[in-house]
């Protein structure tokens, strides 16, 4: 399996050697490195290609590492029924950056492009309808961002006076606790009541 993904990454370096900065196999998975502004003439490529035949959009996600200076990676999974292969493609992008939309290459990508932008923040120019998809429209924030707090920012509720919806300010209870899920029983150096039944025959105390 390797062996054949070795030379499938070969054949798309050697190809796309000004689009393609790198590839990797790991896990029986091959994952391309691209260059953002040539992400979709790598798809077009990968679709076309009979070599490759990749003409299934599986899933278009991102990822967040808020250290680094390009946060985001855009991570497209894409699949050939023929070939029988699975390729992930890869690209890094700030926060300010645009990606451009691959909906004109597999247009599929406009759901997965908008649950990007919704969950991270992630741009995509030329996207025909750029929304957000999974939270409500006046959400405030990106929900799987590492620095979006656990709480969310607001709060809604549905007012009787005013016959709708209201969104407040998030006032928490208490703060939150952290517990560690050990069993204070478990440090007891004795036998307690009941545990003799959980003990093996033969390996009685």
């Amino acid at each position: 399996m390797d062996e054949s993904l070795q030379d499938l990454g070969d054949h798309i370096a050697g190809a796309l050697d000004n689009e393609v900065s790198s590839f990797t196999i790991s896990y029986g998975e091959l994952t391309l490195e691209a260059k953002t502004d040539k992400i979709n003439r790598v798809l077009k490529f990968l679709r076309d290609d009979p070599a490759c035949q990749l003409t299934i959009l599986v899933d278009i996600c991102g990822a967040d590492y808020p250290e680094r200076a390009e946060r985001f990676d855009v991570v497209y999974h894409l699949l050939s029924m023929r070939q029988n292969q699975r390729v992930r493609v890869r690209i890094t992008v700030d926060e300010d950056a645009q990606v451009p939309s691959a909906t004109a290459v597999f247009p599929a990508a406009g759901w997965y492009e908008r649950e990007a932008f919704d969950m991270y923040g992630i741009l995509f120019s030329d996207h025909p309808d750029l929304r957000r998809i999974l939270t409500d429209y006046g959400f405030t924030g990106y929900p799987l961002r590492k620095d979006f707090p656990v709480s969310g920012f607001v709060e809604l509720r549905y007012d009787d006076e005013l016959k709708r919806v209201a969104y407040e300010p998030v006032k928490l209870a208490q703060e939150f606790r952290n517990f560690d899920f050990e069993s204070p029983w478990e440090a007891a150096e004795y036998l307690l009541p009941g545990d003799e039944k959980a003990t093996p025959a033969g390996d009685k105390k």
